[in-house]
Parts: C-alpha cells; structure tokens; sequence
C-alpha cells in the first residue's frame, strides 16, 4: 500500500479492461488514496499489445467503454505509448506516484516485460505489486503429483476441480479516489486502432459490442436462454448455442471467476450443460498452463517428431482458404464468417483447421498465424494450444490420422445448411441435400439454384479422398 494516503497509487490496466473483480484496481482504492488507472500503449515489437488487427478494432471500443465506466465511478484514465519503464517513470514524475499496481500476464511476452520492469522499478524507488485475475488458477499451482506441468487436460481438469471453488469474485470499488491534479493523456484516436480504407471491420458490430458491460448482459443471456442445453447445441454453428465470452475474456472485460460464479447452484439446469461450459474454462486455464510451462507453444511443435513432417504450404491454396474460396462449403462459411464478424464458430474452427493442415497440408502455424490476425477473441494460448491440437502435435492432441471429412462435418451439424446459406450467400437456393456437396448435384440442380461451379462457386481445390491419404502418408513418414 502506498505510505502516505495523499500519493497517488498508479494503477496498469492491461487485459483486465474491467472495474469489478480487478484485485488491482481494488486494493489501490481500499487504500484511501487517488488511483490513476493508466493504460500503456507498448511497442509493437513487445509484442504486449493486440495480437491483430481485429482486435484492434476491439481494443479501441473496449479502452472507450472502460473510460465511460471509470468516469462514471468519479475517476479516468491516462493514455501513453512507449516503453513501460519510461512511461511509468514519466507519470510518476508527474503526479508524484511512487507505487504501482498491476495484475498479472502468463504469456512469454507479458511475462518478458513484467519481471525485468518490477525489478527496475523497485530499484529506483516504487513499491510495485501485482495480482492474480486473469485465470482461475495461478499456473504454478495445478501440477502433477511428480511437481510438473499437466500435459492431459482430463486428469488437469479433475486437479481442477478436486482443488476446490475458485474465489468469488470482488465487487467493483464504491469509489475511486482521483487525484487533485490529472497527468496528461494521449487522445485514443491517435492510435489509429480502427480500420479505414476500407473499413474491413464495419460489420463487426452486427454481433459484438466491446466493454465490461456488455460482457456482463451477454452472460446473463446465456445462462438464462443458452446454458441449458449447451451440451448439445454448442456444435451447432447455425444455432446461438455458445456464450459468445471469448472475446470479453481475451480482453478482461470479464473475469473467469465471473462466470464461473454464476454457474454455482442452478437448479433447474442440466448438470451435464454446466459441467460442459465450465470445461470450456478449464481448457482455457490448460492452454495457459500449457503455455507458461512452453513458452514457444505458438511457433514450436511439442511434439518433435513433427519437426520433420513435409508441409506442402501452397501460397495459392492458402489465400484461397483466407478467402472462403475452397469449393468446400462448410470451410468457406466459416471462413467467410471469419472476415464479416471477427469470429467463427468454435466447432466450425476445427473444420477450417483440419482441412488446412490434413486436406492442404499447410503448416499449422500459418493457419495460427492467421487467426491471431483475425480473430477479435485471439488468444496466444488458446489460439496455439488449439491449432497444436488439431495438427496432433501438442498436449493431449487429437491424433493426426483423425481426418475430418468436410463434407461429412457439415452434413452432421449443419444438416439444412442454414450456416452455410447465411454466409456463402451464392448457395442460397440451393437443395439442401447437396448444400454441403455442390460439386455432387446433377447440372438442373445447379441450374435451377443459379450456380455453376467453377464461376459462381469454386470446385474443390483438392479431392478430400485424395488429399486424406497423402496426408496419412506423410504421417507415416514421420512416425517411421
């Protein structure tokens, strides 16, 4: 705590963009003390700022709403870019600070600036702490019996829940102390996060509306019209089956004991829909735990053998998957979905992500790469945990020679087509019997639903039969 009530007490947001259960944030304002909650703009090669450019078109909205709710609360924030140890410095010099809160990162990049930062810090002088938030558990504290790292999520997950309910989350401060004189902030729009010429993201507010309040209305919807049931529907990319938090938590709008909290006790909903929910956390707290433990979980197979797997890494056939262009409609809704709104149904990224690596044989970090840039809820450990996971490649993975058929997982969960129809439009009028096999229907088929494949609609860019045993092939190479 800071030694004398009257000193403000600077408080980091970083992806913790929230007022209510923010442990930093919370202990500064038990403190008596003004709080100047900054937000620091790192350099790009920190690699702590937005993993894409998506997100920071998601950014910029949720830095807005959080200003909104701190003022609301009697208080602000202050925008900087630079190094934090200068920015730090530099308010510090301003407003006569000399503590520093801040909760803490897992990932190699946060943690890379963090530990040095602290240190240097201390050294001239601040009283720094930091806090926990960001997961359910510290990294450090779910390890085998032997004192290591989990690398099964199933045994992860009964640690997890054998260790007991997490900490109910804290309440948003009654008040936050601002200090008699206010640093100077740099104006968000001078970042330039948002997007012009063009405007690629303009229809990314269809479904998302960045910041901690809006992250607080879309759970509630959830559990009150979505949580029962979720076992079920949350693999039908057509229905609103998913909570739709991931992008509020990559951003900390919302806490992960938030919505672990509000899944405790509920009656009248199937135990099965709640234990399934709360594995999609556990998963997430996994692929940090995956992370922190390997730190080059994004660019690195963990398992070796795939060093000398032969990756085919066609640059057309890569910018034609991008695109949505594949000839597989499944695949190119959920690419498409990708480009309009930010996001893609998570069943629907197994697909995408399968037929990347297995039917095209692209390396998997490409595809990663990818999300990383598109998605509004990229994630540095569950985005590389997930794509490892689909290559076959990473802990507890799915193994290699379980090859989706696209076709086959589109007929599953997307039996009438409605995903498809929403988002490759040019397929609207077709028969849903063919909706997933248009390369299939007889020509009046086509004819009559206004189609001819290889104009309006791409052929398939590879013969999934074909392209299935040339990657069981190249498998065997490696495990040979």
């Amino acid at each position: 705590m800071s030694a004398n009530p009257t000193t403000p007490i600077l408080v980091w947001f970083r992806r913790d963009l929230r007022l209510q259960d923010n442990q930093a944030l919370a202990t500064a304002a038990q403190t008596g003390g003004p709080v100047i909650p900054i937000y620091i703009n790192e350099p790009e090669e920190s690699g702590n700022g937005p993993l894409g450019g998506a997100q920071r078109w998601w950014l910029h909205h949720s830095l807005q709403a959080l200003r909104a709710s701190l003022r609301a609360h009697g208080s602000d924030f202050i925008l900087r870019t630079g190094a934090p140890l200068d920015v730090i410095a530099e308010i510090a010099r301003e407003s006569g600070a000399t503590t520093v809160f801040w909760n803490r990162r897992y990932d190699p990049s946060g943690i890379g600036t963090d530990a040095p930062l602290k240190k240097a810090l201390v050294e001239r002088g601040f009283t720094v702490s930091s806090f926990a938030g960001q997961l359910l558990h510290e990294p450090t504290r779910l390890l085998t019996k032997g004192g290591g790292p989990y690398r099964v999520f199933t045994p992860f997950w009964r640690a997890l829940e054998a260790s007991g309910e997490p900490a109910a989350p804290i309440e948003t401060p009654e008040m936050i102390r601002a200090p008699v004189r206010w640093p100077a902030s740099e104006e968000l729009e001078r970042w330039k996060l948002l997007p012009t010429r063009p405007d690629w993201a303009s229809t990314f507010a269809e479904i998302w509306t960045p910041g901690e309040q809006a992250a607080a209305e879309r759970l509630h919807k959830f559990v009150e019209h979505a949580l029962a049931g979720y076992k079920a529907e949350r693999d039908v990319p057509a229905a609103q089956g998913t909570s739709m938090l991931s992008a509020h938590l990559a951003f900390g709008e919302i806490s992960p004991a938030q919505i672990w909290q509000v899944t405790r006790g509920l009656t009248e909903t199937p135990v099965d829909d709640v234990v399934t929910f709360r594995k999609e956390l556990a998963w997430r707290e996994f692929s940090y735990n995956l992370l922190f433990h390997n730190p080059d979980l994004g660019r690195q197979n963990l398992d070796r053998r795939f060093d000398g797997f032969r990756w085919l890494d066609n640059d057309e056939q890569f910018h034609r998957w991008t695109r949505g262009l594949t000839g597989y409609p499944i695949v190119d809704a959920g690419m498409r979905q990708l480009w309009r709104h930010g996001y893609m149904h998570n069943r629907v990224r197994m697909i995408v992500a399968s037929f990347l690596i297995k039917d095209l044989l692209i390396d998997w970090r490409r595809g990663e790469a990818w999300f990383r840039d598109t998605l509004v809820d990229a994630d540095p450990a569950s985005n590389a945990a997930s794509w490892q996971w689909v290559a076959g490649s990473g802990a507890d993975a799915s193994p290699f020679f379980r090859i989706f058929n696209p076709v086959l997982q589109g007929e599953k969960f997307d039996p009438e087509g409605l995903y498809v129809k929403r988002f490759v439009p040019e397929l609207a009028d077709l028969e849903a019997r063919y909706i997933h096999r248009p390369f299939s229907a007889p020509s009046a088929v086509l004819a009559a639903a206004g189609i001819e494949l290889g104009v309006s609609y791409p052929t398939p860019i590879v013969d999934h039969a074909f392209a299935r045993d040339r990657a069981l092939a190249a498998f065997q190479e490696i495990r040979t």
